[in-house]
């Protein structure tokens, strides 16, 4: 068995922090259970990842590569190049770095170096955070060693000896929010007889739920809701005005997402796979609304996977002029439906999931 010394460890993953937040929650549980194993990350250049990973203390190495685009573009005929010029980069940092473990959470970059390293028989371990998975897990998940899941029934997809249910991993920070609603909203300067609403649009923001809060900002007064709205840093400029209504308050980016839940007593949210994992902890009433320009349409399965078990509402984009206000009153005016939702969704969590994942990674290791 190799000593903690010897343990070297990839994690590969990226493009949003969907992907990149994981992988850097694996790594830390990795690194308090062996302080002195090396960890480097595999990114995508130009995405967010080559900031935050060095951000968190690990070292990152960037892959010419993005993502197949579903229109036909000129992107497109790049493509193979990139995809090559990937395998080959992988290759290389696999022979250099020698990995004893490989871990592979999504994104872009994932593909090309799990696929190299499972070619050279690297032990590697996939985290699939959706409930319905995209065509690079479908394809590497038959020469993965682990595949873990966050959604019952991927036996569809993956071979099911392999499956291990473990949830997504989230934030630490987020499991302690219980009784802290008084101290958030004074944190965020809020008023206390009235709701919050905090609006998240993922890491980047979200142009649709925007140009509809924007839109509804005179109804929402009508709610006697006050509003905490990440808009994310992309659209920051177009919505800062708006700080100075009393009710409203602009976020490009919230660092602490703890105080935003604790505070909230109902969340509009869009439904990629770590939103989802978190809100399922946080155990307030949601209402998704999943972005449609996502491959598979994996946010509205996301989201669905929670509906069908009476612990959210979801209003699809198209649908959101017809019946946004409407199920918005009715959530705000029924506290039964509130609790209701909050109580379902909570049953859903899976609290252990880092913790969980790293004792799959630590099973390899030993090996």
């Amino acid at each position: 068995m190799a000593n903690k010394k010897q343990y070297k460890i990839i994690l590969s993953g990226g493009g949003t922090g969907g992907h990149i937040y994981p992988a850097i929650s694996i790594a830390n549980e990795l690194k308090s259970r062996f302080p002195k194993a090396e960890f480097l990350f595999v990114g995508a250049k130009d995405k967010m990842e080559m900031e935050k990973v060095p951000q968190a203390g690990y070292k990152i190495e960037g892959l010419w590569i993005s993502g197949i685009q579903r229109k036909l573009t000129l992107k497109n005929l790049s493509f193979p190049f990139k995809l090559i010029s990937s395998l080959i980069k992988s290759r290389k940092i696999l022979s250099v770095f020698k990995p004893d473990v490989v871990i592979g959470t999504g994104g872009f970059a994932s593909g090309p170096l799990l696929q190299m390293a499972v070619s050279k028989k690297i032990p590697s371990l996939i985290q699939e955070q959706n409930s319905y998975p995209g065509i690079t897990n479908k394809i590497l998940a038959k020469k993965a060693n682990k595949i873990c899941v966050a959604y019952d029934g991927l036996e569809r997809f993956f071979p099911a000896q392999k499956i291990i249910k473990t949830g997504n991993p989230i934030r630490e920070d987020i499991l302690s929010i219980d009784n802290n609603s008084i101290e958030a909203k004074d944190y965020f300067k809020l008023k206390h007889n009235k709701i919050t609403l905090l609006i998240i649009g993922g890491s980047l923001g979200a142009r649709r739920i925007n140009q509809l809060i924007e839109g509804k900002l005179e109804f929402f007064q009508t709610q006697n809701a006050q509003i905490i709205w990440q808009c994310g840093k992309l659209y920051y400029n177009s919505y800062s005005q708006y700080n100075d209504l009393d009710h409203v308050q602009v976020h490009a980016f919230i660092n602490k997402m703890d105080m935003a839940y604790a505070a909230a007593d109902i969340i509009i949210s869009r439904a990629g796979a770590g939103s989802v994992s978190e809100l399922c902890i946080v155990g307030k009433p949601v209402i998704f609304i999943p972005s449609p320009n996502v491959a598979e349409d994996h946010q509205t399965k996301n989201a669905n996977a929670i509906v069908d078990k009476q612990g959210a509402i979801l209003i699809k984009e198209e649908d959101l002029e017809v019946d946004f206000e409407n199920k918005f009153s009715q959530l705000v005016n029924s506290k039964e439906k509130q609790i209701e939702l909050g109580t379902s969704i909570k049953k859903l969590a899976l609290v252990n999931a880092t913790k969980d994942i790293a004792d799959e990674v630590e099973k390899l290791l030993k090996k």
